[in-house]
């Protein structure tokens, strides 16, 4: 089992949570959401999740 770390990086004065396990990163959705819209996070997030362009990212990669 690989160890996960855990570091942040600033954007525009928000601490982004990114997370490094073997060979990946993953970067915080939640932290991006919350500087956009800090009360309602979970509805931004929503919003990406229905967007077309997200959802071509899914099917066709980022080719």
């Amino acid at each position: 089992m690989s160890k996960t770390k855990k570091s942040t990086i600033e954007v525009q004065g928000t601490a982004i949570t990114i997370l490094n396990q073997a060979r990946d990163e993953f970067i915080s959705l939640t932290d991006i959401a919350k500087h956009k819209e800090p009360d309602r996070s979970d509805h931004v997030i929503q919003n990406w999740m229905r967007n077309r362009n997200t959802i071509e990212f899914w099917v066709y990669g980022s080719d």
